[in-house]
């Protein structure tokens, strides 16, 4: 099964779903986006064990996409997002992502919405959004001070920090970073490991842990969605893509 700029494949109850545009660090469309929640949403009834979520090439995702190529992102993206991450927490089945690189915007919500998420010691993450003149979205906004606590949130939030992998991993972001040269080894051997689980129990402490934890999630990604919207028309989302795609820093004016 392909879809442009995705790529899905299936063998051995193993789902691997892998954001392949390289050239332009994974970054994702609504398309691409809607296509990885088909995926996910079919894993539930099809034998799938464990989904392995990951990217091509030196990224795992760089967020939306806000080249030069195509429009900014809009409603529809955000709402292909939140499908995307409701489809993940809500699966009965274990979503591993492989964080191969880069994991910036919805990139890096993404790969937190996962039941397990592992780094190369290289990959980084990042939520980008205030560069670009937006807030968290996707459920970063409850996914990652669930993770880290509200100070370290606010942090990466507001000041768009870059985190490495091994800070991630310190701060409980991630569940391990592994080294750059182990990796591909070390999640065929986590996918292995939890294809190979009692699916019904693995279901049921997914979902237990998910309701005590990001219970939430509906409401703060509808939350998202309201706070987002009007961010979208501003001038300084205008001015937050054109400073990027020109590779300069921002003028912000609040409007």
């Amino acid at each position: 099964m392909g879809e442009s700029g995705l790529r899905v494949r299936r063998d051995d109850g193993v789902l691997r779903i892998t954001f392949d545009k390289p050239d332009r660090l994974n970054a994702l469309t609504a398309e691409m986006i809607e296509a990885a929640s088909d995926a996910v949403e079919a894993a539930a009834s099809d034998g799938t064990r464990v989904i392995v979520l990951t990217g091509e090439g030196r990224a795992f995702s760089a967020g939306a996409d806000v080249g030069p190529d195509g429009a900014a992102p809009g409603l529809s993206t955000l709402d292909a997002a939140n499908r995307f991450t409701l489809a993940v927490t809500t699966s009965p089945v274990v979503v591993v992502a492989a964080v191969n690189g880069v994991a910036a915007g919805v990139g890096c919500s993404f790969a937190l919405a996962a039941d397990i998420t592992v780094a190369k010691e290289s990959a980084s993450f990042m939520l980008a959004f205030a560069r670009i003149g937006l807030m968290p979205d996707g459920g970063a906004s409850l996914l990652v001070p669930a993770a880290v606590g509200r100070a370290r949130a606010a942090r990466m939030a507001l000041l768009a920090d870059k985190v490495t992998a091994t800070q991630a991993a310190e701060w409980g972001l991630i569940s391990e970073v592994v080294p750059d040269a182990d990796f591909d080894a070390h999640i065929e051997a986590l996918a292995a490991r939890v294809a190979a689980g009692a699916p019904r129990a693995l279901a049921a402490t997914k979902r237990i842990i998910n309701e005590a934890t990001v219970a939430a999630l509906p409401a703060i990604l509808a939350a998202e969605r309201a706070g987002q919207g009007p961010l979208l028309e501003s001038a300084d989302f205008a001015e937050g893509v054109a400073a990027f795609q020109e590779k300069r820093t921002a003028r912000f004016t609040g409007m």
